[in-house]
């Protein structure tokens, strides 16, 4: 089984958002009996550009941390703020009894889980497994079914929002797991977002997150398109930001995460495009709806060509920054 998971998580690793009662949302009020486990320590796995702020508004919380990552520079502010950093996946599993993971692709999902010092060598029944990484979906069922011969439970619970919502608490958690323990869930992601939705069985919430970013994506080429073609037709961009935002054009790209340097304060695009959701992890997450699309028989045309656009602009020099650089990209490729 592990093998067959490495299998489909290679390959996908290749290809590479208010808290407003909303039905299938749970309520604050609706708590099962894991949950008054309360301020028990609660293990973090992945404290990168998402994860550091998501573990840190569960220190908000009251909630005592035992963090791992990869990268030991990555835990050290956890480590000066008294938090426990241990020294593998595992010894997360042996301290706490509810984990998050919050990783970049599905071999590394699958590292912290079933590798030689994953999560699953000594994780504890009972115990609440919560992966908010986007993977593949199929890797997310292949893993419950893991999870679940050693008495735990998972639940697929990737997010949106990008970082900023990840530092306010507001991210909006795609939960895919039995709706018994979904109330649990909840207590531990309200502290991080202020929409957590149940969408169905594992593998439903990476679904939903999947078609997001399909979204996201073919939006912010879209936004940039028109950004740069109406500043080459002698438009000011804040003029024309401010009509696309006022008229039928507006979208999330446009409005709140404007790709043009300049027109937002406080986005990548006027930090020359550091920080934010990384080109790669877009390319990778188009990818992944590619894969799905190819096995539902779906087809996704301007998804596939978005998919395209990131995996040039990777290979081009655009990988380590914020997708909405897919604006630079296009002001520089005159060729098209």
């Amino acid at each position: 089984m592990a093998a067959s998971l490495r299998l489909r998580g290679a390959a996908s690793g290749l290809r590479y958002w208010s808290r407003r009662q909303q039905p299938a949302v749970a309520s604050l009020a609706a708590v099962c009996s894991r949950s008054m486990a309360s301020k028990t320590p609660v293990g973090f796995i992945g404290v990168g550009n998402m994860g550091n702020p998501m573990a840190k508004n569960l220190m908000k919380h009251g909630y005592p941390l035992i963090i791992y990552d990869v990268f030991p520079d990555a835990c050290k502010e956890f480590l000066d703020a008294g938090e426990q950093v241990v020294s593998s996946p595992a010894d997360v599993a042996e301290k706490a009894d509810r984990i998050i993971t919050m990783l970049p692709t599905s071999i590394n999902a699958i590292e912290a889980y079933s590798g030689a010092n994953g999560i699953l060598k000594k994780v504890k029944k009972g115990s609440l497994l919560i992966d908010s990484s986007t993977i593949d979906p199929m890797v997310s069922k292949e893993l419950a079914k893991e999870v679940e011969k050693m008495g735990a439970v998972f639940m697929d619970a990737p997010v949106s929002g990008g970082v900023g919502a990840a530092r306010s608490g507001n991210l909006t958690f795609m939960v895919g797991g039995v709706e018994e323990e979904f109330a649990a869930a909840q207590e531990l992601l309200g502290c991080m977002g202020s929409n957590v939705v149940h969408c169905g069985a594992v593998g439903t919430g990476q679904a939903a997150k999947i078609c997001n970013n399909l979204l996201l994506a073919i939006s912010m080429i879209g936004t940039a398109e028109a950004m740069n073609l109406g500043i080459r037709l002698g438009l000011d961009p804040k003029l024309l930001a401010k009509i696309l935002n006022m008229s039928s054009g507006r979208c999330w790209s446009s409005d709140t995460y404007n790709p043009v340097p300049g027109v937002m304060d406080g986005v990548p695009s006027a930090n020359n495009y550091q920080g934010g959701f990384g080109t790669t992890l877009m390319a990778k997450d188009l990818g992944l709806a590619q894969d799905s699309a190819t096995s539902t028989k779906s087809p996704i045309l301007l998804g596939s060509q978005a998919h395209q656009i990131y995996r040039i602009m990777c290979a081009k020099g655009y990988s380590k920054k914020d997708f909405s650089s897919v604006f630079q990209f296009l002001r520089e490729e005159e060729t098209f």
